[in-house]
């Protein structure tokens, strides 16, 4: 079974929560978002949009993804709920300061995966994995994707996770590979983006395995 949204107007996107200050559109006929405070706020700048949907452990995640403007970092959340199990949407408010999503009261694992925020990450381009609770960096790789200013989206954004085995592609070049011996049991996923980061997103698909 297969979830698909083309997030291509504003009725694909009923259900979905936004936390923090942040805004939809869709200029392109896909799904812009963006901060509507400024980067010197800081976390307090920063935006998650959940899909409403909760999804098992086996299953691969594909999206299209277009960088707009940066600097700025993106993030997609997976295999989110709360610590004891509860319904992501269950649980305490978040306003999107990345210190409730990994030291919060919720699981997740969490692949940035166009991280241009700070001097070190723009020298060297790469994808990480974090497992939480805690801020666990459990697996890295190459981020083969262009600064925006070069940009000829779309990108096909991949991630598999199949008996605790986490893949992460960008247009079917394998970033990173990890298995976990623990592995989370499924969730919620949710884009976050980093201001005054700018991306565009088509396409959501959401295969079960």
């Amino acid at each position: 079974m297969t979830y698909h949204n083309p997030l291509s107007s504003p009725s694909d996107v009923e259900g979905f929560r936004m936390e923090g200050a942040g805004a939809l559109s869709f200029p392109m006929g896909r799904m812009r978002l963006e901060s509507l405070r400024p980067p010197e706020d800081g976390q307090e700048a920063n935006i998650v949009l959940w899909c409403p949907e909760d999804f098992p452990a086996d299953v691969t995640v594909e999206w299209d993804f277009w960088p707009i403007r940066e600097p700025g970092l993106c993030i997609l959340f997976f295999h989110a709920r709360g610590r004891n199990g509860e319904d992501l949407f269950d649980l305490k408010p978040r306003t999107g300061p990345y210190e409730q999503y990994h030291h919060g009261d919720l699981d997740a694992y969490h692949v940035s995966y166009f991280r241009r925020m700070w001097p070190s990450e723009r020298r060297l381009h790469t994808c990480n994995l974090r497992k939480s609770y805690g801020f666990h960096l459990v697996a890295q790789g190459p981020d083969p994707l262009p600064a925006a200013l070069d940009a000829q989206g779309p990108y096909a954004m991949r991630l598999t996770v199949r008996g605790g085995e986490i893949t992460f592609a960008v247009n079917d070049l394998v970033s990173f590979q990890w298995r976990d011996d623990n592995p989370l049991t499924g969730g919620k996923i949710g884009f976050r983006q980093m201001a005054p980061m700018i991306g565009e997103y088509a396409n959501l698909r959401v295969t079960r395995h």
